[in-house]
């Protein structure tokens, strides 16, 4: 067998689609206390991931009655597009982790929305890079990491992660091993407390402008990607807009996970403005919709489900086709172009300006 036709399949091999593939566990790793890796593969053969690296997707987790929607950053590299994996941290009280803990495990499919987000060098490029990050913030920088390694392994990257303890941090094996042999890759390492059984000749404490100083020395030179808690973010905030760093070169990413919204509808429209029709075609339904309601108001109010995670048209999680009418929708990227041009909106930030029907 020649080499073009060993690898002929590859080019025949189409994208991973959200709207008609799940995604299958093929392994679970785990990378620190309380923290596991968890990849996956499309369901069906034949096909690969496309994303930008630090994109994340939203996984509908089958905990209850009611499936559980929950948003993690992508930690893969989309240099290696035949998988996609998560990295997750299980809090006391989390409950869509702790289920993925428990009880995700290779073969098992679930269904995921996305990729989504443009918290990405490719969307934001510069000449040398900083990465910050705390606890599984960490993620979108691996991912990026991961992705100029294979691409670009001359990046000039400097690294700093914040951690509780040695052991507490995630990736340090492979962010050691990278410093090995890319060139111009330096990662640092700050940890709040070290046992007394722990080797540790790192930095201790806090993240400040001092030890990004110590670890970056040209921090003003590069262009800055920060995520973890926001309390975190915002001493990095102020350590860099004090040391007079552009902050037109800072990008950050919230890794906190979205509260619940309740279904209460919020008068917002205008007095005297009309209300309009929303037909729900697969349910069957029609509900009037006030002035200044959302398509996923309304839904709620009628009885109609539509999932939603973060309810500000950031995760992409409650798009639904709009089969007739038009709508006022002001995302916050949690929609493509090309899916706009097909049809599609998000629920949570969609108010109709005609009577309209949606395809739930």
């Amino acid at each position: 067998m020649t080499v073009d036709l060993a690898y002929k399949h590859v080019d025949e091999m189409r994208p991973w689609s959200d709207r008609t593939h799940l995604l299958e566990c093929v392994a679970w790793t785990p990378e620190a206390p309380d923290v596991m890796t968890f990849t996956f593969k499309a369901d069906r053969p034949g096909h690969w991931f496309r994303y930008m690296p630090g994109q994340f997707i939203t996984l509908e987790l089958p905990v209850g009655p009611e499936p559980l929607l929950r948003t993690y950053t992508l930690s893969s590299t989309p240099s290696r597009p035949y998988t996609v994996a998560v990295t997750v941290k299980a809090q006391k009280n989390s409950i869509g982790t702790r289920w993925m803990f428990e009880n995700l495990k290779p073969g098992m499919k679930i269904r995921a929305i996305g990729p989504l987000g443009d918290f990405s060098y490719v969307k934001h490029p510069g000449e040398k890079y900083l990465f910050i990050s705390a606890g599984s913030g960490i993620t979108p920088m691996m991912s990026m990491t991961r992705d100029m390694a294979d691409r670009q392994p001359d990046s000039q990257i400097s690294f700093i992660h914040c951690a509780r303890s040695p052991d507490d941090i995630i990736f340090r094996w492979e962010l050691e091993y990278l410093a090995r042999y890319l060139p111009h890759f330096q990662p640092g390492f700050i940890v709040e407390n070290v046992g007394r059984s722990q080797l540790w000749s790192g930095l201790r404490g806090f993240i400040d402008k001092a030890k990004i100083a110590l670890l970056a020395p040209d921090f003003l030179d590069r262009t800055v990607f920060c995520c973890g808690p926001d309390p975190f973010m915002a001493t990095v905030r102020e350590s860099l807009a004090g040391a007079g760093f552009d902050m037109g070169r800072y990008h950050e990413e919230t890794f906190q996970p979205v509260a619940p919204v309740a279904p209460v509808v919020v008068h917002e429209g205008e007095e005297g403005a009309p209300a309009h029709k929303v037909r729900f075609a697969m349910a069957g339904k029609e509900a009037t919709c006030e002035p200044g309601f959302t398509v996923l108001q309304t839904a709620r109010a009628a009885g109609v489900r539509i999932g939603a995670a973060c309810e500000s048209g950031l995760c992409g999680t409650c798009r639904v086709m709009l089969l007739s009418g038009e709508v006022d929708m002001n995302h916050n990227g949690g929609i493509l172009d090309d899916e706009i041009e097909e049809g599609y909106i998000l629920a949570c930030c969609s108010r109709p300006k005609t009577d309209i029907e949606v395809e739930v």
